[in-house]
């Protein structure tokens, strides 16, 4: 799925933050958004519908990966959660490289959490795209509210995914950089395998997230 222009050197890298309605994608994305510094970020868009709306941003072209001269761009989406957009989940997930699923800590959200992921594997193998082999990661969101389900019962339930399982919570930033930093790590390992970012241009792992974290102003590795 990736958008890759080798003799342009130039490749886009489409991440979605999926989840059920209200789970906080969207205060993921603004709060992201802010973290980024000014000059690597583009502006935020918003694609509202009469009751939801998709967001998206721009990390401008900002990795030259010597000797190739590799530009990368990354694409940042949410995709609406009421079930009556599922059209434009499935436009959104078309040719995506990664995806966070957000889920709601609340404990009167666990059915929809569940119904949500189901979808979110619906919909990818609908635009093509395997579950078990596009990079994902999972985020409980929420973490600050009453009511919610316990870390050891996310843990005991989700943890049977083996994907990697981020505690956060989107409305004071906490969470929000690790989320994004684990599906860059899980992206980078999959495009690697398939392109050599390493053996053909020279792009390690550690080159490719410290040129990233370098344009936030919150560094979840510190």
């Amino acid at each position: 799925m990736i958008e890759y222009d080798e003799q342009g050197k130039k490749m886009v890298l489409k991440l979605v933050y999926y989840g059920p309605a209200m789970s906080g994608k969207t205060k993921n994305l603004l709060s992201l958004h802010d973290l980024i510094e000014k000059k690597g970020r583009g502006d935020l868009m918003m694609l509202d519908t009469a009751d939801d709306r998709t967001i998206y941003f721009d990390l401008l072209p900002f990795l030259i990966a010597c000797p190739s001269v590799l530009k990368i761009k990354i694409k940042v989406y949410t995709v609406p959660g009421q079930v009556k957009h599922d059209a434009t989940r499935k436009a959104v997930l078309s040719r995506a490289d990664g995806v966070a699923f957000i889920a709601d800590s609340r404990l009167a959200e666990m059915q929809n959490n569940a119904e949500s992921f189901e979808n979110l594997e619906k919909n990818l193998g609908f635009v093509g795209i395997d579950i078990e082999k596009i990079p994902l990661v999972i985020q409980f969101n929420k973490r600050d509210l009453k009511d919610i389900i316990p870390e050891e019962e996310v843990r005991e339930t989700w943890g049977k995914t083996d994907l990697p399982i981020l505690m956060a919570s989107a409305l004071f930033g906490k969470g929000v950089t690790e989320t994004f930093w684990a599906l860059l790590e899980r992206t980078y390992e999959a495009i690697d395998a398939r392109i050599g970012l390493n053996a053909n241009h020279g792009l390690t792992r550690e080159s490719f997230l410290s040129r990233i974290l370098s344009l936030s102003t919150s560094n979840p590795k510190s």
